[in-house]
């Protein structure tokens, strides 16, 4: 925003999506979509800024300058600007940087999620839960499993009794077996 700001670029033309750039089914992206029209000039901050698929971000940058007919300005990549080597030589080293640079947002994404994947495994190997810690049981939930546990009330009713959800219920008894047997 920063950036784009020192642009002087009016804040109703700066589209800003707050979801992950895996792909392009962001509201935002597809506000700009509708919005440029031929001989528009889009900056954006950084390639990754626009995606990290690399096949995507090849596809929508041709979209973008060959169906749209737009001209695009990556800030921190000036080479990748399409204003300027509109010959054949300028447009061959601006597909080398893109391709390039595509690639390295598409890894970057890749190791992100490894890297995550690993953190997770690594937390959990040390104990640590993930997710909103349980409710504890209500004072009923003992006589009501008991019940239902021997057909007196169906799981519905024991539910009802104790003010959970049926699944709830349910997946808390599965606990609850298990705890008994350790």
């Amino acid at each position: 925003m920063i950036a784009l700001r020192e642009m002087s670029i009016p804040a109703q033309n700066i589209f800003m999506d707050k979801q992950s750039g895996k792909d392009f089914n962001r509201p935002q992206y597809k506000r700009l979509m509708k919005k440029l029209k031929p001989d528009d000039l889009l900056y954006i901050k950084s390639i990754d800024r626009l995606g990290r698929n690399y096949e995507e971000i090849q596809n929508q940058w041709r979209i973008l300058t060959k169906e749209k007919k737009i001209d695009i300005v990556v800030l921190d990549m000036l080479l990748l600007d399409t204003r300027r080597g509109k010959d054949l030589m300028g447009t061959f080293l601006s597909d080398i940087v893109l391709l390039v640079l595509s690639f390295v947002a598409e890894n970057e994404r890749t190791n992100i999620r490894q890297r995550q994947a690993e953190g997770i495994a690594a937390a959990k190997a040390r104990g640590v839960r993930f997710g909103r810690p349980p409710r504890p049981l209500p004072e009923s939930y003992h006589s009501a499993y008991q019940r239902w546990k021997a057909g007196v009330i169906t799981g519905t009713a024991a539910a009802k009794e104790c003010g959970m959800p049926l699944s709830t219920f349910r997946y808390r008894a599965e606990i609850y077996e298990k705890a008994k047997l350790l």
